[in-house]
């Protein structure tokens, strides 16, 4: 994770234990998809009922290139989120399917054909000559104008597919793209040779 995790309680009493479990949890979450940003999680306890006590709410905000997962727990009908290690677990599982969701969405929209990697724009600064694209292998790969073959840089935006060669030796600021080729439609047909016009 690129950023510490954040906690946030309302109505609950911050424990160390608490805080603990909630990172602990969060760690885990980098075995569905290592390239999160940051995680932010809300711990609340708002309703008061004299028959089941207080029910935890627990929202978990996490970001990943180009976009942003939200899961909210707080079915107020629940008798177990009377437990805020149950409505943690409950949360954090919630947080996993969506990651599971969210990476098959990406490698799904973004299809390999003959070894050539390929991937979408995530993130690109006309002005600032660079951009970023997740790669059909989940890296973030960082890329500069002058990269882009064919001078077509400003024509680029977010989610348009490309082919990229990455460069074998790493730099200061990550994988780095020595070539990027826009492509057309990623559904990868030998038959048609991809070309955006």
């Amino acid at each position: 994770m690129q950023t510490p995790i954040e906690i946030s309680f309302k109505h609950v009493e911050p424990s160390d234990e608490i805080k603990a479990l909630v990172e602990e949890r969060a760690a885990q979450l980098e075995k569905f998809y290592d390239g999160i940003t940051s995680c932010h999680v809300y711990v609340r306890a708002p309703h008061q009922s004299q028959r089941k006590g207080n029910l935890f709410e627990v929202t978990i905000e996490v970001r990943v290139p180009g976009d942003e997962l939200v899961v909210g727990n707080n079915q107020n009908d629940v008798a177990r989120h009377e437990h805020l290690e149950v409505t943690l677990r409950d949360a954090f599982s919630a947080m996993a399917r969506e990651l599971k969701r969210w990476k098959g969405q990406i490698s799904g929209e973004v299809k390999t054909h003959d070894g050539q990697l390929q991937g979408k724009i995530v993130e690109i600064h006309h002005d600032q000559d660079y951009g970023q694209i997740i790669a059909t292998d989940n890296r973030l790969i960082y890329f500069h104008r002058n990269s882009v073959v064919d001078g077509t840089f400003d024509d680029l935006r977010p989610r348009d597919p490309v082919e990229l060669v990455v460069q074998t030796k790493e730099s200061d600021i990550g994988p780095q793209a020595s070539t990027v080729r826009p492509i057309g439609n990623l559904e990868f047909d030998p038959a048609t040779k991809p070309s955006r016009r």
